[in-house]
């Protein structure tokens, strides 16, 4: 049979939220507005599926781009390569 190679494979440890944050809507977090040139970090919220960058991007920082829609656009470098991802905002956290 062959192997899965979906964009969420091997994401069991990664995704998974603590047994008091299921089914638990961080509305302060989804409501925050971001300005132009603010620093975030992506951190990827297993609950909400909707608007998840890839996994790869989790725990990254980055800095606000633009909106679009009700997502926001990040740029994040990777390795050597500047790279914008697309998320919404129950997957940011704003830094400092």
């Amino acid at each position: 049979m062959k192997r899965s190679k979906g964009q969420r494979v091997r994401t069991r440890s990664i995704l998974r939220r603590r047994k008091s944050e299921r089914s638990r809507l961080n509305i302060s977090r989804v409501l925050h507005e971001y300005d132009t040139g603010d620093r975030v970090a992506i951190v990827l919220d297993g609950g909400q599926q909707g608007g998840m960058p890839h996994r790869r991007f989790n725990g990254r920082t980055g800095f606000i781009q633009k909106k679009q829609g009700v997502a926001w656009v990040v740029a994040v470098k990777d390795g050597n390569m500047q790279k914008t991802v697309i998320a919404r905002p129950e997957h940011l956290r704003p830094l400092e």
